[in-house]
């Protein structure tokens, strides 16, 4: 893998740990933006999980270099932010919350995603 990939590699992953780690208590504009898709605030645990393993294995594919892993972790993460796309949509919940936080997400994940391929 090439030192761009790697280093979007590890910048996905540390947005996602980052974002693990704030919703263990949200702030405001987590809480609102998972409200407002209608998400069911028991189930908010979930994806701190989802996010801090995806995060896990970002960097295990990195320090492995091996674009098989980062590619396939960095397309779960482009299909995460891919549904809560539509989920924003299908809510009508598409304020600045959607267009910094997921829309953003999403094209950092599609960078990535797109950078780990180019190696397989």
């Amino acid at each position: 893998m090439g030192s761009l990939s790697v280093f979007g590699t590890y910048l996905l992953a540390i947005v996602l740990i980052g974002d693990a780690v704030l919703s263990v208590k949200p702030p405001k504009f987590i809480s609102r933006c998972l409200s407002g898709v209608n998400f069911p605030q028991d189930w908010w645990w979930a994806l701190i999980g989802i996010k801090a393993l995806a995060a896990l294995g970002l960097i295990v594919g990195a320090v492995l270099n091996n674009p098989s892993i980062t590619t396939t972790v960095s397309v779960g993460v482009l299909a995460y932010f891919i549904f809560a796309i539509i989920a924003h949509i299908k809510a009508n919940f598409v304020g600045k919350e959607f267009w910094v936080n997921c829309l953003g997400m999403t094209i950092l994940s599609a960078v990535v995603a797109s950078s780990s391929v180019v190696y397989l």
